[in-house]
């Protein structure tokens, strides 16, 4: 298995966060491209990061800076399941890994949320960002409805820790969460 490109994934982000505070997008160009090239062979994702539930997509931690600068995390979609409407309230980056995503953006009016441009579908090695200044609130779901879509996601903060909302589509009204991770305490990717 390609663990060392977890790795060396990781070791170049710290790098790129070096002097950065949590949530600045100006890192979000290069952080796209180690994205993009983490996503290219599906070689080093542990099965124990890879695993659905028949119910709820699962986030499971990969990677947390201890600075909280950010976050490194596995999507597992079960067939056919989604998100609510969401925002991040930091930067974000999205790279497909396995199956295929459909996004939606979302903007908030006073007639509730309303669809910003056409669905997109996010392919195996295919990425996209999300960020407060270009776009952080939108719906993801599974484009497939009989097997599992795997997405890794790259974030500014630590999303599991971070105030966030989900907005009610018809009223706009947005209610605070904290997602947590599907695996409390990350395991120790470094181990034999």
């Amino acid at each position: 298995m390609g663990t060392d490109r977890l790795l060396n994934t990781v070791a170049s982000l710290t790098r790129l966060m070096e002097d950065r505070a949590p949530g600045d997008d100006a890192v979000l160009d290069q952080a796209r491209d180690l994205m993009s090239s983490l996503v290219e062979r599906d070689d080093w994702l542990p099965d124990a990061f890879a695993q659905p539930h028949p119910e709820f997509y699962r986030q499971y931690l990969l990677y947390g800076d201890p600075l909280d600068r950010f976050s490194l995390v596995s999507f597992v979609w079960g067939p056919g399941q989604k998100t609510p409407i969401h925002d991040h309230t930091v930067w974000g980056v999205i790279a497909m890994l396995r199956g295929a995503e459909l996004e939606r953006h979302y903007h908030r009016t006073n007639e509730g949320m309303v669809a910003v441009g056409p669905e997109s579908r996010l392919e195996p090695g295919e990425v996209a960002c999300v960020s407060p200044t270009i776009g952080d609130v939108h719906q993801v779901s599974n484009a497939y409805a009989d097997r599992v879509s795997i997405s890794i996601h790259l974030y500014g903060g630590n999303i599991g820790r971070i105030r966030r909302a989900v907005y009610d589509p018809k009223s706009g009204e947005p209610k605070a969460f904290v997602s947590g991770y599907s695996n409390a305490v990350a395991a120790n990717l470094w181990a034999g």
